[in-house]
């Protein structure tokens, strides 16, 4: 395959670039099977050509003139005498090529390979990495052990929290997993060793974790709004500046990104909202004059249309009025993220001020609570929470409605309004929980 030529400096820098599309060979004269390709650009690349287990297989060398015909003699030789030994130079690159990736590089690969990945789950891959696992970046991954993963989970454990040590190295396991995939031989075994996070499963060595049931009890949802109030004046007081959708700061926006913080958090505690369903709800999803939110393609695969109550209404007409017109998510994100991802700064300053330490999810744990507090029929609470009613022969032929919602939605609004010392009441009825337990025993998520 192709003409045959005495490889000098000389004669590869005459060679013409081959025709438009098409790629041109030539062969060098003194060792067999050494080649090198033009490309219509006129890229010469050095090349060995020879038959592997009866299949013919190109070699990369390397680029002219980047490297001497000479140099490339030698290293032709040498893959020449792989292959007479029996052994696929091909195969051999990968191998090594496999031992010197780093845990840096497979995350790298990795982020590159799942591009669809959501900019929630994206970040926090990224803080794990990085903050649980800074000094192995730069390590070689078959040099990360089962004995160093036992170590640093249990470490992990000791200073930043059990449940942390398990979430990161399940984090690790995914990361490591997708390098055992991407680098494998030509028959698809893996090039690096066994997953040594496998050694938590194989000694039971996670940690175990308990189902966290906390809610904002009647007695701390005073505390708790006033922080959110101070929080909003300071806010008020303070704005520098909004991100908006295009990732740069508007300077003549209204309202500033801690407003957006505190209005989130409220709407998940009135609505029970899961987080980033309340994160990514959109303008479009929004019906200010029907007094409606949706939220589309939800964790149960069904839209969830919700009625606005009138706290909430008037919380998003609010936004919509100070909204950019270009603005395609009612809370947007940082400059980095089109709509809100770590919310987590805010949340501790209120924990702070109040006193009251609560999670996001806490939040719709607490409507639940209300809700089923309230005595609201047990349809009308699945269908506020979304929850999935395919096993209920019954609920098969109950269609409800969102105007057969805008009631008990309501009627969460003033209970909550009126706990928290905003609205008056003349009937609150009790949560059925004391005050002092900050716990529930329903309202799965």
């Amino acid at each position: 395959m192709g003409n045959k030529l005495n490889f000098t400096k000389a004669t590869l820098t005459a060679l013409p670039a081959a025709e438009s599309g098409k790629r041109d060979y030539y062969n060098d004269t003194r060792v067999l099977g050494l080649q090198i390709q033009v490309t219509d650009k006129g890229i010469k690349t050095y090349y060995v050509y020879k038959r592997i287990h009866g299949q013919p297989k190109r070699i990369k060398i390397g680029r002219f003139p980047d490297l001497s015909p000479a140099l490339a003699r030698d290293e032709a030789q040498v893959c020449l005498s792989q292959i007479a030994r029996g052994i696929d130079p091909m195969v051999l690159k990968r191998k090594e090529r496999a031992k010197s990736v780093t845990l840096e590089t497979a995350f790298e690969d990795f982020k590159l390979a799942r591009s669809s990945l959501k900019p929630k789950t994206l970040y926090d891959y990224q803080r794990v990495m990085y903050l649980a696992f800074p000094d192995w970046q730069k390590t070689e991954m078959v040099k990360i052990t089962k004995d160093k993963v036992a170590r640093r989970h249990q470490r992990l454990g000791r200073e930043r929290g059990e449940a942390y040590a398990n979430l990161a190295l399940r984090v690790f396991r995914t990361i490591y997993n997708f390098a055992r995939t991407r680098y494998e031989d030509e028959v698809g075994n893996s090039l690096l060793p066994e997953n040594p996070v496998n050694r938590l499963s194989d000694t039971r060595a996670w940690f175990k974790q308990k189902r966290r049931n906390t809610v904002i009890t009647r007695a701390e949802l005073p505390a708790w709004f006033r922080a959110v109030k101070t929080i909003q004046a300071e806010a008020q007081f303070s704005y520098k500046g909004f991100p908006y959708k295009g990732g740069s700061y508007n300077k003549a926006a209204p309202y500033n990104y801690k407003e957006t913080i505190l209005d989130y958090l409220l709407l998940i505690l009135f609505t029970g909202l899961r987080r980033q369903e309340a994160a990514q709800l959109t303008w479009s999803n929004v019906d200010l004059a029907n007094r409606t939110l949706k939220v589309p393609d939800t964790k149960n695969g069904e839209d969830h249309l919700l009625p606005l109550s009138d706290y909430l209404q008037d919380l998003l007409a609010a936004r919509y009025k100070q909204a950019e017109d270009e603005a395609v998510y009612v809370f947007p994100g940082d400059k980095d993220n089109p709509y809100l991802i770590e919310p987590r700064s805010v949340v501790k300053k209120i924990a702070d001020l109040s006193g009251v330490p609560f999670t996001i999810h806490d939040l719709r744990r607490t409507f639940i609570t209300v809700a089923e507090s309230l005595d609201i029929p047990a349809y009308a609470l699945k269908r506020l929470l979304n929850h999935k009613m395919t096993n209920d022969v019954t609920a098969g032929y109950i269609i409800t409605d969102v105007e057969r919602l805008r009631k008990p939605m309501q009627k969460v609004t003033d209970f909550l309004l009126s706990v928290a010392e905003i609205k008056p009441s003349a009937a609150v009825v009790p949560l059925h929980q004391s005050d002092e337990k900050r716990s529930m025993d329903h309202g799965k998520s």
